[in-house]
C-alpha cells in the first residue's frame, strides 16, 4: 500500500530514505539497543525482498513478469526487446536512487 500511495502522491519524494537515512535510522536504532537494532535490520530485509518482487523491468519480480509472458504467448520474448526493458527499468532505478540519495544529504544537511 505504501508503494501505491507513493506513486498516486499521497507521499512525497521526501518522505523516502535513501543509503543515508537509512544509515541515520540504523545508528538511531542502534542507541536504543540490540533488539531494537535486529528489528531495524531484520525490517529493512524483508523490505528490500518485498521491492525485489515487484514486476518492475531490472528487478527479479520484472524478470518472472516476462516469464508469465512467455507462459501465455508460449515462445519467449526476444532476448533484446527484454534487454532494453529491463536497462531502461535499471536507468529509472538508478535515477530514483540518486534523487532520494540527494534528499537525504539535504536532510542530512538541514538537520
Amino acid at each position: 500500500m505504501t508503494l501505491f500511495d507513493l506513486i498516486t502522491g499521497r507521499y512525497g519524494l521526501n518522505q523516502l530514505s535513501g543509503p543515508v537515512g537509512t544509515t541515520q535510522a540504523i545508528g538511531q536504532a542502534s542507541s536504543y539497543g540490540l533488539g531494537s537494532l535486529l528489528m531495524i535490520v531484520g525490517f529493512i530485509t524483508v523490505n528490500l525482498g518485498v521491492f525485489n518482487l515487484l514486476p518492475f523491468p531490472a528487478l527479479d519480480g520484472g524478470r518472472l513478469l516476462f516469464l508469465v509472458v512467455e507462459m501465455i504467448r508460449r515462445r519467449p520474448v526476444p532476448a533484446r526487446y527484454e534487454g532494453y526493458v529491463h536497462a531502461a527499468g535499471f536507468l529509472l532505478l538508478m535515477a530514483l536512487m540518486v534523487t532520494v540519495t540527494y534528499q537525504d544529504i539535504l536532510r542530512l544537511i538541514a538537520s
